[in-house]
């Protein structure tokens, strides 16, 4: 089963607020999720970020991909660079 760390739709028509969540890849966007991660809210300034970082690096570590926009979210929250170094420490 291929697992995917990805960003689900929520909120109401012309105002997106997202989910990082955790799913199947052969799910639709907006269906069955694993776990959910954290939120995305692009529409503040800035744009608002709430990641569980345990679990993403748990979800990382498991070998979930995440999206582009998943990886650069994490990039800029430092949990790549934590992944990364957790995973070339050993």
């Amino acid at each position: 089963m291929a697992v995917k760390i990805r960003l689900k739709r929520m909120g109401a028509k012309k105002s997106p607020f997202y989910r990082i969540v955790v799913a199947d890849a052969r799910s639709p966007r907006d269906g069955r999720q694993i776990e959910t991660v954290g939120t995305y809210n692009p529409l503040t300034q800035p744009a608002t970020v709430n990641i569980d970082e345990e679990k993403a690096l748990k979800w990382l570590a498991d070998g979930a991909k995440p999206s582009d926009t998943v990886r650069n979210l994490f990039s800029e929250q430092g949990i790549m660079e934590k992944f990364h170094n957790q995973k070339f420490s050993k």
